[in-house]
């Protein structure tokens, strides 16, 4: 009965390709020009192969095979590479403004030289505007989530926290929203793997670990999952 029942759950998986096109159609739904951008990726090497055939001189038809073959194997290739990125942005465009969607980010799309945490460092009780942390090769960078105005106070704590502790160890500030002085959330990593780099991986760890055992988050004491403000006192006994 366990083979038969664990057979059926995997039989229920879809396949890779039913996975990639249920990507693609989010993809498509969340940016209709997408589409373009798909048919561009993988009808330019088709057709450059097919030119290359047909134009090189002294070509017999298994060069002519091989040439079509390879641009139809590239146009796959960029076709995944295009699908990858256009598919991120658009998941992250879907819970850009969320409470909590920076530390999606930073738990998902980061390289593994640097060490965060999905959770807030620091919390504006009322509009739920948080403060991450995150270190890396650049040092400690602090991104805040929600209207900057209501985090200028836990920012700059933070930061005073941060030279505090670690003193030679550069602090860089990222806003995540709209506004000139801000980027979006896709476009996040990018942002923090601009800066220059001040640390190695050995002292990224170390700061890393330095930090998280002397600092402690507001939402550290918060369970995972639970919504703060929908917390309810208990009853009087």
């Amino acid at each position: 009965m366990a083979r038969s029942s664990s057979s059926g759950t995997t039989a229920k998986e879809p396949g890779r390709l039913k996975q990639m096109y249920q990507v693609f159609q989010m993809t498509r739904r969340a940016d209709p020009t997408s589409v373009w951008w798909f048919a561009l990726a993988f009808l330019v090497p088709v057709v450059l192969g097919v030119v290359l055939a047909l134009v090189l001189p002294g070509q017999n038809w298994l060069a002519i095979l091989l040439w079509i073959v390879a641009g139809v194997l590239l146009g796959v290739l960029l076709f995944l590479i295009v699908l990858g990125r256009l598919a991120e942005r658009a998941a992250y465009s879907q819970i850009d403004g969320q409470p909590g969607a920076v530390g999606a980010v930073l738990s998902n799309s980061l390289r593994r030289q640097w060490r965060s945490s999905e959770m807030p460092v620091a919390v504006h009780g009322r509009s739920q505007a948080a403060v991450y942390r995150a270190v890396g090769t650049p040092g400690v960078v602090l991104i805040t989530e929600g209207q900057l105005g209501n985090l200028t106070r836990q920012v700059e704590e933070e930061r005073r926290k941060v030279q505090r502790i670690v003193p030679n160890v550069p602090v860089h500030v990222v806003h995540v929203g709209s506004g000139d002085d801000a980027v979006t959330l896709h476009k996040l990593p990018r942002a923090m793997n601009k800066f220059k780099k001040a640390l190695n991986r050995n002292e990224v760890l170390a700061v890393a670990n330095r930090l998280d055992s002397l600092t402690h988050g507001p939402a550290s004491a918060i369970p995972k999952g639970m919504d703060p403000m929908r917390a309810r006192a208990g009853r009087p006994r």
